[in-house]
């Protein structure tokens, strides 16, 4: 019974990560303890086919459909070099510029207390509690910006949060991606510190076949409680690379909000934080 419960976590898992990886468009051709968690889709459209053709750069050459407003079934889009931070001055200038403000995401979102954090990095020892460290050695900056939807019209105020991390290199990126999945696997229950908790924490790692709005991309979906959540919420969270940039979103539940209206919170965030991204590396 044990098993065939998780098998239905995972599907669920996969399907709402399926919804968020085909959300929103693309710019390529044409703590504290509200959210330690690090650091979205960019390009319309559902899982790409199979059989795709490898370009010079070893990704999947894009192919246009034949479908009026189509897209292409493949991500394409390559960060220019001369556009990539080597310092950390640098850095702090394309998180601060990418990560979404107030009136940047969804109608109507306002500024948390505290709004901004920066300059550290988050970690998650065995104990499941989450602290926080200096930045590690590969990381230029990392900056988080959080927001939320205001209680009204009998509904609970959700809680979202946008960071952007710079990596010093394209493999240190891809390897926050990988340690991202280990952990819920390895922390399925974490503190957030003042009394919020995650509890059912699931993750899953796309195939980069079927991610066609970055690099590489994963979801995590589980429960939440905390001060004022008025009992246990629903929580998602996703995360993506774009080169050596990761940026993540995630969105604790409310009273009155069901699940699929955070997954739409968190696609739209998730869409136009790496909309951002790609604009910051073009």
């Amino acid at each position: 019974m044990k098993l065939m419960l998780v098998g239905t976590r995972v599907m669920a898992v996969a399907a709402a990560g399926a919804l968020l990886a085909g959300c929103g468009g693309s710019a390529s051709k044409g703590g504290d303890g509200p959210d330690p968690k690090r650091s979205g889709p960019a390009k319309r459209g559902g899982p790409a086919t199979g059989g795709e053709k490898t370009g010079a750069t070893g990704k999947p050459d894009a192919k246009e459909s034949t479908l009026p407003g189509a897209l292409p079934s493949a991500y394409e889009f390559t960060p220019n070099p001369a556009r990539v931070p080597k310092t950390a001055a640098q850095a702090r200038k394309l998180t601060r510029n990418a990560a979404l403000g107030e009136t940047d995401w969804t109608a109507g979102m306002v500024r948390h207390t505290p709004y901004e954090s920066g300059g550290n990095w988050p970690v998650l020892p065995a104990s499941c509690v989450w602290t926080r460290s200096a930045l590690p050695s590969g990381v230029l900056d990392s900056f988080t910006r959080r927001l939320d939807i205001p209680a009204r019209d009998g509904k609970g105020r959700v809680q979202g949060a946008v960071t952007v991390t710079v990596h010093r290199s394209e493999s240190g990126a891809d390897k926050e991606i990988k340690d991202t999945v280990q952990e819920s696997f390895r922390c399925p229950q974490q503190e957030l510190g003042g009394g919020q908790r995650l509890s059912g924490l699931m993750s899953l790692q796309f195939d980069q076949k079927d991610v066609r709005n970055a690099d590489a991309s994963l979801f995590e979906a589980g429960k939440y409680t905390g001060p004022g959540s008025g009992g246990i919420q629903d929580y998602v969270w996703t995360k993506s690379r774009i080169g050596p940039v990761t940026t993540a979103v995630s969105v604790k539940g409310a009273k009155g909000y069901r699940n699929s209206d955070l997954l739409r919170i968190a696609a739209e965030g998730g869409a136009k934080v790496l909309y951002r991204v790609e604009l910051e590396l073009k």
